[in-house]
Formats: structure tokens, sequence, C-alpha cells
């Protein structure tokens, strides 16, 4: 299944896959200060602004 997507994405449009592969997506673990539980929030985020996004 994933080398039918890994094609699909080289045949339809390289400049949309290159820019593609700048984005990571990025998942934070937060601790709730109400229950002590935790809860995980992910986002999309440019490549070069990861340790920006972390550091918030």
């Amino acid at each position: 299944m994933a080398k039918a997507a890994k094609t699909a994405i080289k045949t339809k449009d390289q400049k949309a896959a290159a820019e593609a592969k700048n984005w990571t997506k990025v998942i934070r673990t937060i601790r709730s200060p109400k229950t002590g539980a935790y809860t995980f929030k992910e986002a999309m985020v440019h490549k070069d602004k990861i340790k920006e996004h972390l550091g918030q």
C-alpha cells in the first residue's frame, strides 16, 4: 500500500512532493494541572521552525 502512495506522489506533482518533505508532524505531551493526566497535541510544523515550536 505504501508503494502505491509513493509512486502516486512522484507521478502527480514532483514540486508539491518536494515541498511536502519540508513539513514534520510534532507531537507534544502536555500534563493537565488539574488531574495530572497527559494529553497529546499534534501539529504540522515546517522543519525550520521545529525548535521554536517546541520552545513554547
